[in-house]
């Protein structure tokens, strides 16, 4: 006899099965109008109805279900009804499961394959990059920052792609806590040379590493927002100069971009910057 396949638990016999018979209408209504409604920042329920094309009716009982449990509010002199705070509460419960190194793995990977180059993910701990994961390149000559490495900020391409979401204050707090290091000849070591290299970093959304820290290696980097908009966390590519070649700067920084982009949102965070 066949042996029956095991099934996790809370799961039915159908769980495979995401057929039509297996979702609940009114649910995906109820779902819809809540969606709305975040998306609109609040709406009368004319203007809630007429956006999904739904009836007012119906709405309205989706909305007042939703007020009972705390998921909307109404608001009685201006008739507007708004997200309310149990959605709030509930959404938060996403953010504090999310780990942003398991998270990063697969975009980092997909990062590597398209690039060909290693990929790399960062944040910033005590003035300094804090290396939190890397998906190495196949090919022979690779870069090399293994879990838990701190490096400094001004010569990491990771480094300079969280610096320049800061403010001058803090910036300039960060390049003074210690004398800037000469790693090699193309480290920019004058805080005002920096600040300069940031203003194109933050202009361009995209930061450069050109031999700063490594002759011979170069990296790109772009930087990772929470629900703020703040940049927590910066994703990279880094490679020999005989692959990161001048003529592919372009090419890799849209793809770092959009692996960033893609991490952002992953994480629930905004593709909006703060500043």
């Amino acid at each position: 006899m066949q042996e029956e396949v095991k099934r996790g638990r809370g799961r039915p016999k159908a769980w495979d099965d995401k057929g039509a018979q297996n979702t609940i209408k009114s649910l995906d209504r109820a779902l819809e109008v809540l969606v709305q409604l975040g998306d609109m920042q609040g709406g009368t329920l004319s203007e809630v109805a007429g956006t999904l094309g739904q009836s007012p009716a119906t709405v309205y009982r989706v909305l007042t279900t939703f007020q009972g449990h705390g998921f909307a509010d109404f608001d009685e002199q201006s008739q507007i009804w708004s997200i309310g705070a149990a959605a709030f509460i509930t959404g938060s419960q996403f953010l504090r499961r999310t780990s942003l190194v398991e998270r990063a793995r697969p975009i980092m990977r997909d990062l590597m394959e398209a690039s060909g180059e290693t990929a790399n993910l960062g944040i910033e701990r005590d003035g300094k990059v804090l290396f939190l994961g890397q998906v190495e390149t196949h090919a022979t000559i690779r870069a090399f920052f293994p879990p838990g490495t701190a490096s400094a900020m001004h010569s990491s391409g990771i480094g300079k792609a969280l610096l320049c979401r800061m403010d001058d204050r803090r910036q300039r707090e960060v390049l003074a806590a210690g004398q800037l290091e000469q790693y090699t000849p193309n480290t920019l070591i004058d805080p005002d040379a920096m600040i300069a290299d940031l203003h194109r970093t933050k202009a361009r959304g995209y930061a450069f590493d050109a031999e700063e820290r490594n002759i011979g290696m170069r990296c790109i980097a772009a930087p990772v927002y929470n629900v703020f908009g703040e940049a927590v966390a910066g994703i990279s590519v880094s490679g020999p100069t005989s692959r990161i070649t001048d003529d592919r700067i372009e090419e890799l920084a849209q793809s770092v971009m959009s692996a960033a982009s893609r991490l952002t949102r992953a994480i629930g965070g905004n593709n909006r910057p703060a500043s």
